[in-house]
């Protein structure tokens, strides 16, 4: 398992709404997707609780539930550590994206309204600004805000969360791909998909998502190799 590093955290502003403990889960998934906490990095609840401002318990509470979610491994009398990255579970996550990613694009051809196309246009611009910020993190997160608004403008939200919720394996490797690879790839698919509903052509708004979708296994070869130490082995 990984060594003891001093964790270095970036502390996002807790809202009124949430508890303690919601809050502890919202940083803590924010910062293994974006590798501050890399997989197998040991980590402390004291050193947690005392960056966060917060209690040890609900640290302790948050830890438990990512457990349950095989985010954190959890060893009595050892420590708690950042799980590996487990490529059987990034690929169960794919597949579910990809089946419903696909009906999604489908209804999109027949149900996007030209607010929606104007929110889409305007993610896609700020996504542009990222590329040639080489701002990769910020553009991960757009990523899946315009993927969430397909959802959304298809009225099958809480799809889109369900999906969500199973993502962090899958996002640790898109974070590693988005950085080691062509950022402005993602960007032309995005752009080759909204083109497709905007001309109702189903057929290729399916294709365009299932191969947007499906770089990530052509990809995890050269990411596995050049980051041994980040990948659960088989």
């Amino acid at each position: 398992m990984g060594k003891w590093v001093y964790v270095v955290l970036e502390v996002l502003e807790r809202s009124r709404r949430e508890t303690a403990r919601e809050y502890v889960m919202r940083v803590l998934q924010h910062n293994i997707v974006n590798l501050n906490l890399k997989p197998g990095q040991a980590i402390s609840e004291n050193e947690i609780a005392e960056l966060l401002g917060v209690s040890r318990t609900p640290v302790r509470e948050a830890l438990i539930e990512l457990s349950r979610a095989s985010i954190v491994e959890i060893y009595p009398q050892k420590g708690t550590y950042i799980s590996l990255i487990d490529m059987e579970m990034v690929e169960e996550s794919r597949f579910m994206r990809c089946v419903l990613e696909k009906a999604i694009v489908e209804l999109a051809c027949d149900m996007l309204s030209e607010n929606d196309f104007v929110a889409l246009e305007e993610n896609l611009s700020l996504q542009d600004s990222c590329v040639n910020r080489r701002d990769y993190k910020r553009l991960l997160n757009l990523d899946n805000k315009f993927h969430e608004l397909l959802f959304k403008a298809c009225n099958k939200e809480r799809t889109y969360n369900l999906i969500a919720s199973m993502m962090t394996h899958f996002n640790r490797v898109r974070i590693l791909n988005l950085a080691e690879m062509d950022m402005q790839r993602t960007v032309n698919d995005h752009k080759e998909i909204l083109q497709a509903i905007k001309d109702k052509d189903k057929q290729k708004a399916v294709a365009s998502m299932e191969r947007h979708l499906t770089r990530v296994i052509f990809d995890q070869s050269y990411l596995a190799e050049k980051h041994p130490e980040y990948f659960k082995k088989k």
